[in-house]
């Protein structure tokens, strides 16, 4: 039996978090954990509800989560004419020419990396591929040197340590905040470079961009960057390694997505709906609201379940299924403004880079399908997911058929 009202912080939840999401759904919808005085809503209609009202559910609670380690406010901590004005600079990097010219560079870093492994038939999808070549992506979109991306990888995963612990011990607090001094420091000398001699790169766009007639200060270009790097290389990874697990899991749907590129995007989609790389994203109540099944005091610090509410029945039929014919999803509309997952957020701080993610997901995706040829599960490996805020394989040992 599993239990009516689970501890979001236990071990028993993060082992497995999916088979506790309908008993909080149904049971306790919205869930309060003391030990954090916090409160977790699971459904579909609440979730959304809190991500698209920023005015009674803002982004305060950045300030205590991100500031610190992004070294200053990121772009959901904005709003109004701030936040529109930065938010098109960024988006200026993943979109149009300059998106079509990022994924020629990420074509050429996949095939660069997986070629060791080819004649092997054997691979680590998400160490071996995934986590380098997601940080390559990104440091290719900001203009930033690709030796240094074991460098900027360490550094970034105290930041996102840092971001996604729901608890941490002053030891390790300490250690998220060197390693974002670390990177800081990296970036510092990087962004004065830029200021002299701007290219056609992210940072230089930032660098030379201006708000309200005034250049931005390094802090704001140095917490854009951070930024950008956690939202890019975060979900990439995961949700690539998640999509070839799914489709190995069900060889029907992979037999069909092979006959039939097309369905590709179908399938990228169903991934992040059925299992989203981020799982919570938190919100502060202005003041008290009233939800079925309880009230959330104002001040409180909210944790939308984003897993839940991709598995909600009220927004999905046979949500625990993963189907990529699902007509209730939409692939074209996933990656937009007007999905129905929320694994991208939604309404003013939707995800700044869910163009790029699916171009880079789509590309990669469409060259390995044809190279990893009888793709299956390793001998002996073991799968096992982790994380509470963001969720993925620890790792994805996959045989096939070696290509000569």
């Amino acid at each position: 039996m599993v239990d009516p009202r689970p501890s979001v912080l236990s071990e028993d939840f993060a082992a497995d978090p999916y088979r506790h999401f309908a008993p909080l759904r149904e049971r306790d919808p919205v869930h309060y954990e003391p030990a954090i005085d916090s409160y977790f809503l699971s459904r579909h209609a609440d979730v959304k509800r809190v991500l698209t009202d920023h005015e009674a559910f803002t982004t305060r609670t950045l300030q205590v989560r991100a500031e610190p380690v992004m070294r200053g406010p990121v772009l959901a901590q904005m709003t109004g004419a701030e936040h529109t004005a930065k938010r098109k600079i960024v988006v200026r990097g993943f979109t149009g020419q300059v998106l079509h010219d990022h994924v020629r560079a990420v074509r050429a870093n996949a095939a660069e990396l997986m070629a060791p492994f080819l004649a092997r038939g054997r691979m680590d999808l998400v160490n071996d591929f995934g986590k380098p070549l997601a940080v390559r992506a990104t440091l290719d979109v900001l203009g930033l040197d690709r030796e240094d991306g074991p460098r900027v990888a360490a550094w970034l995963g105290g930041v996102a340590e840092f971001i996604t612990a729901i608890t941490l011990t002053p030891e390790r607090r300490r250690h998220c905040l060197d390693r974002a001094e670390a990177l800081e420091a990296y970036l510092r000398p990087v962004i004065a470079e830029r200021r002299r001699r701007p290219g056609a790169d992210l940072i230089s766009d930032l660098c030379t961009a201006e708000f309200d007639g005034v250049a931005m200060s390094d802090r704001d270009v140095t917490a854009l960057i951070i930024n950008v790097l956690a939202a890019a290389v975060e979900p990439a990874d995961k949700t690539l390694a998640l999509l070839f697990k799914h489709l190995i899991d069900h060889p029907e749907q992979m037999a069909r997505v092979r006959r039939d590129p097309e369905l590709l995007s179908a399938a990228i989609a169903e991934t992040l709906r059925y299992t989203p790389p981020v799982h919570l994203i938190p919100r502060t109540a202005q003041e008290g609201a009233v939800f079925a099944g309880g009230t959330v005091p104002a001040g409180a610090t909210v944790f939308c379940m984003i897993g839940a509410a991709n598995r909600d029945p009220a927004a999905f039929a046979a949500p625990d299924v993963f189907d990529i014919h699902r007509t209730d999803l939409g692939a074209a509309r996933s990656f937009t403004a007007a999905a129905q997952h929320l694994s991208f957020g939604a309404g003013l701080h939707q995800c700044v880079g869910a163009a790029f993610a699916r171009a880079e997901i789509d590309t990669v995706a469409a060259m390995l399908l044809p190279l990893l040829d009888e793709v299956r599960h390793s001998p002996g490996s073991r799968y096992r997911e982790a994380g509470l805020y963001t969720r993925g394989p620890v790792s994805l040992s996959l045989d096939f058929t070696p290509v000569r």
